[in-house]
């Protein structure tokens, strides 16, 4: 009955690491830089927030499918295809999550102030040291609420990781398809049990999240 636990537990933890790193550098980059394409490559990464989860799923089996150039690739290396694998499950959880830390760690950065900044370059500060020993540090209580956001949305998502991972008992059942796998199955008293494990999870995650919120304000 377990089984789902952990294997969530591994996929969100990976996910939400690839998010915290990915989420964190994209929110610099869209906070502080000025470039061409930039408002496109903003509305591209948001894009998951308002796209059914089916749909994003799909477009993540057709570019990680076995036919495509990234499935080929992985299957030759690792000897076995992305889709309907934990790994994907990962992909898929991560590709979810990521404009949510995205989104965050951009206001975080956006807030802090540039005269800061200013004071580092003035000493003579390359812009990679602005930016890990000023600009990051003073964000950091919005960076970790946004990587903790992009860890709730990893732990709960269903449409996309179905989509990529499937749904075998043991390999890429993540806890919220197997509350679907046991409701179909009218198994109440099992689906009940992971929904109430999964809900004490989110609210501690929630409860963090606004307590870094609140010590930002």
């Amino acid at each position: 009955m377990w089984d789902p636990l952990w294997l969530t537990l591994r996929v969100t933890a990976a996910a939400t690491l690839i998010v915290g790193v990915t989420g964190i550098g994209f929110g610099y980059l869209l906070a502080r830089a000025r470039f061409p394409g930039r408002a496109l490559l903003d509305a591209l990464a948001s894009a998951p927030i308002v796209m059914p989860p089916t749909v994003l799923g799909y477009y993540l089996l057709v570019v990680l499918g076995r036919r495509s150039p990234i499935g080929r690739a992985w299957e030759a290396v690792f000897g076995s295809p992305l889709v309907f694998t934990w790994q994907g499950a990962v992909v898929a959880a991560s590709v979810a999550s990521f404009p949510f830390c995205l989104r965050a760690a951009r206001a975080a950065i956006e807030s802090v102030d540039r005269r800061y900044e200013a004071v580092g370059q003035v000493m003579g500060l390359p812009g990679w040291r602005v930016a890990a020993q000023i600009t990051l540090p003073l964000a950091r209580r919005g960076l970790l609420a946004g990587v903790a956001l992009g860890f709730a949305r990893a732990l709960g998502d269903f449409g996309t990781t179905v989509m990529v991972a499937g749904n075998i008992p043991g390999r890429t059942q993540t806890m919220p398809i197997a509350v679907y796998d046991a409701v179909q199955a009218f198994d109440y008293d099992r689906a009940g049990t992971l929904a109430f494990v999964l809900l004490g999870i989110a609210v501690m995650v929630l409860l963090l999240v606004r307590r870094l919120e609140r010590s930002i304000s």
